[in-house]
């Protein structure tokens, strides 16, 4: 890249600077945590036990992706229902690049369907949340400031002993930060961070009727082929996501 001959044509070598740029984030991953592995949870929203059985549809095409990609993962909790669905569950993928492969997955998707619940065989939608989060390797000692802790003292309470209810014998410490969220939630003034599981927040949508399409709404990148999408075939929407 240093030579003349390189830079003879600039278009060229443009590309060529693109693409190994691209080669590059791809083996080490772009962003603090990319290339490390990850732990998703896929949580069920509106639409009772439809909404469950989405959440297994979707760990399912998540998983085949995992196996075609050659990733290790295992689940480190689930919440299963009666009908092999999932309120909601969780697993660690290991490998290189995961979180960075799978963290703009993160959001609500929509599936709309002939319900199997339903005895009137009616057209249901239902919801399912995605969450990625980097996993995070051993964490050494945290150091809080001191002035991040407040200590308290009160009498103690209780049965037996000449200091009870005399002396100030009890003693607890508060992390400020968390004492203060917790006030400002007691007072109402506290907003949730998470994702409301339903209409309207959907990042994807899966439609198996009156027509079948998998449309991603923040790239407009469609597919057809929902079976095949469904099998694990999400690359189309990943490579997509990389320019979020």
């Amino acid at each position: 890249m240093a030579s003349a001959e390189f830079w003879a044509d600039k278009d060229r070598a443009q590309r060529t600077l693109r693409e190994h740029e691209v080669l590059k984030n791809e083996l080490a991953g772009v962003g603090k945590y990319d290339a490390g592995g990850a732990v998703m949870t896929i949580f069920s929203g509106a639409g009772g036990d439809d909404a469950e059985d989405f959440s297994r549809i979707i760990l399912a095409m998540y998983l085949k992706f995992f196996d075609n990609r050659k990733w290790s993962y295992s689940i480190i909790h689930k919440n299963e229902n009666d009908h092999g669905g999932y309120r909601n569950i969780t697993l660690e993928i290991n490998g290189k690049n995961i979180y960075g492969t799978l963290k703009n997955e993160s959001g609500v998707h929509r599936l709309v369907r002939i319900s199997p619940f339903n005895a009137k065989a009616l057209r249901h939608t239902s919801f399912s949340m995605v969450e990625v989060i980097p996993k995070f390797e051993k964490l050494g000692e945290i150091k809080i400031p001191p002035d991040d802790i407040k200590v308290e003292y009160s009498k103690s309470s209780g049965p037996g002993g000449q200091n009870v209810n005399k002396r100030e014998t009890a003693v607890r410490k508060l992390y400020k930060l968390l004492e203060d969220e917790r006030k400002a939630k007691e007072r109402g003034m506290y907003v949730s961070k998470t994702t409301q599981i339903e209409w309207g927040n959907q990042i994807r949508s899966y439609v198996l009727h009156p027509y079948k399409m998998v449309k991603d709404h923040r790239t407009n990148v469609e597919v057809c082929d929902i079976e095949k999408v469904l099998n694990g075939d999400i690359d189309k929407f990943i490579e997509a996501e990389r320019l979020l």
